[in-house]
């Protein structure tokens, strides 16, 4: 919290804008797409924006796939977001303003006698850096900030896209508002649902007129009209035929992760602070864009019985402070149960990746307000402290989820630094009128068990782990 608070950061509040709605929770929903737009090399699947759990959490989904070969036109938005990869690899480009082009192709010519070589030398091109992507990468999007993705793959990409539009980076109305940079959406007599035509829309430079953006450009006329995209139909997922030449610097996914390794043992400390954004190089125009949260060698807590946990915030991803969002992934064993807990300073987007699970939440006037099975696909709504439970049915169940707060807290009910371990036995005792033995074993039944557990009464015997590796180690 000190270290926070040196930083300018204050946990408990989030500069969001609304809030002063009067919000209904008193029956959520597991939500589905509401409908899907087809485009030349991909589809675009949304959830209904105006549906009342979205609207006062102030978020916005949206599920993306995009086929081989596919090119994300690039867009920005007034709302920043996260994007998860739920499968595929690729690239992706974010283009900070003001940042240099530090990519850079070139080749050599034949200069003036006595001319040095590097005179010698002319730029083909130059770009700012390209980021890969692969299945489990969490990617920041800052609001107004330029961005595009391309799958590179044989795979379809699956990635979905989470928006704040509460969030004060958006000073416009309380809604999203893309920018395409280039294409035109697919026409809108094949879309039929109303709330699905409002992401419809042109590129900025169709707004101008020819004449005038030819002039300001320095191109011809022709040229103009292209960038208008007048014509063109193939929506905002094209295809790239002859595939994408990128000035870009490649690493193996064995690479990175020996990166990773080495950094957790060497500089451990460096994985635990951040600084504040101040507009220098390298903390904005070469800050890290993506990182992985299904790695299991990244994760906070685990049980070899019942899951692991991993928590994505500001201090491991400093981007976070730009996007005022952080995620948790969560994957659970066969029949496990997650802790009832409750998120202290965020609303929470859950959306399930594999599996089903039974989820019950509760309200603060202690009364069930969703009571059923989530499914692989769905997305369910948790607003801020309402407390919520998870059981595994069956073959396990994996889930992300996407949190309204940078450094977004959870209190746990029961385990290990839980509220009823810090609460005293005879207040347990006297608050729900049972004996001190009883109390004491409320208080300590789960032991050294963080988050995930077995769904067994019985004291267990065994432990959580801060990391996977630990129990190989002791073994």
């Amino acid at each position: 919290m000190a270290q926070l608070s040196s930083l300018g950061i204050n946990p408990w509040q989030n500069p969001r804008q609304g809030g002063s709605r009067e919000c209904r929770f008193d029956r959520l929903q597991a939500l589905e797409p509401l409908g899907r737009v087809r485009h030349e090399a991909g589809v675009a699947e949304y959830f209904d924006e105006k549906n009342e759990q979205l609207q006062c959490t102030g978020t916005l989904v949206t599920r993306r796939i995009i086929e081989p070969q596919g090119l994300l036109l690039p867009r920005y938005s007034n709302t920043p977001g996260l994007v998860y990869i739920i499968q595929g690899n690729g690239v992706f480009g974010l283009t900070f303003p003001g940042c240099p082009a530090t990519y850079q192709k070139q080749f050599r010519h034949l200069g003036f006698e006595g001319e040095s070589q590097s005179q010698g030398r002319k730029f083909r091109d130059e770009n700012q850096k390209i980021h890969q992507f692969r299945q489990g990468d969490v990617v920041a999007l800052p609001s107004g900030v330029p961005h595009w993705f391309y799958n590179e793959g044989d795979t379809p990409v699956i990635a979905l896209f989470v928006f704040d539009v509460n969030n004060n980076a958006n000073q416009l109305e309380p809604r999203q508002k893309v920018f395409l940079l280039a294409g035109n959406n697919v026409k809108e007599q094949q879309v039929s649902s109303p709330s699905i035509k409002q992401h419809l829309r042109q590129n900025i430079f169709n707004g101008f007129g020819t004449e005038l953006l030819s002039e300001a450009l320095g191109i011809n006329i022709e040229t103009a009209r292209r960038l208008q995209s007048q014509n063109d139909r193939r929506g905002d997922i094209i295809r790239v035929k002859t595939g994408l030449r990128l000035i870009k610097a490649t690493i193996t996914q064995q690479q990175e992760q020996s990166q990773d390794q080495y950094q957790q043992i060497h500089y451990p400390r460096e994985q635990q602070t951040t600084s504040k954004y101040n507009g220098l190089d390298e903390n904005f125009c070469a800050i890290k864009a993506r990182s992985n949260i299904e790695n299991p060698n990244h994760a906070d807590t685990y049980n070899p019985r019942a899951g692991r946990i991993t928590n994505l915030n500001s201090q491991k991803f400093p981007i976070l402070n730009l996007v005022q969002m952080s995620a948790t992934r969560v994957n659970l064993y066969q029949n496990a149960v997650l802790s009832p807990f409750w998120n202290v300073n965020a609303h929470s987007l859950v959306y399930a990746i594999q599996g089903h699970a039974r989820v019950q939440i509760v309200s603060n006037h202690g009364k069930t307000v969703f009571n059923g099975v989530l499914r692989q696909g769905q997305l369910l709504v948790i607003p801020q402290n309402y407390v919520v439970m998870k059981k595994v049915e069956r073959e396990g169940f994996q889930y992300i989820a996407f949190k309204t707060n940078p450094n977004a807290m959870v209190s746990h009910i029961a385990g290990k630094n839980s509220i009823f371990r810090a609460i005293p036995v005879d207040v347990i005792s006297s608050a729900y009128r049972i004996s001190r033995e009883e109390a004491r074993s409320l208080k300590n039944n789960r032991g050294e068990e963080i988050g995930a557990f077995t769904p067994r009464y019985e004291q267990q015997t065994y432990q959580s782990y801060s990391n996977p590796t630990e129990r190989e180690t002791e073994e």
